[in-house]
């Protein structure tokens, strides 16, 4: 059996207002190679767009990975370090207070593919000093400024 690649993911979404215009960014590392990639929406959330970068990162993998996934989103990291994502799934999709899960379709997709790789979560520092993580904002930021240029 062949041994995993390792992969490293760096993601990041950023919203014009909240909700609003919205982008991501994402980063990957491998060995010698790097590939960046961003994207946008019209209309959503912060939330939605740090999800969608994750997703969006791992779909660019072409086999099973073991990957360490860094995100400023403390939303996207708790939900698999601290178990939420498992609980709502048991749940339903439900919360501990009996709530619907916002964003339970981005969720399902991203558990999907954390199904798919071996994926670690890490939480990094926002707007500080990792390259990698502002170069994802910067991604994100331009993805949105492409979008409302296109708009009349």
């Amino acid at each position: 059996m062949r041994e995993m690649d390792r992969v490293t993911i760096y993601t990041d979404g950023a919203c014009s207002k909240n909700p609003g215009p919205g982008g991501w960014g994402c980063v990957l590392l491998y060995g010698a190679h790097r590939k960046e990639a961003s994207g946008n929406e019209m209309q959503t959330t912060n939330n939605r767009m740090e999800l969608t970068a994750a997703i969006e990162a791992l779909r660019l993998l072409k086999r099973r990975c073991e990957v360490d996934l860094y995100t400023d989103s403390a939303y996207l990291c708790n939900a698999f370090e601290k178990g939420w994502i498992y609980n709502w799934r048991k749940n339903g999709w439900q919360t501990a207070n009996k709530h619907d899960v916002e964003n339970r379709d981005l969720w399902e997709q991203l558990n999907a593919l954390c199904v798919s790789h071996d994926v670690r979560f890490h939480k990094v520092k926002g707007h500080s000093d990792n390259v990698e993580n502002n170069r994802c904002d910067q991604l994100a930021r331009t993805a949105i400024k492409e979008l409302l240029s296109d708009q009349p």
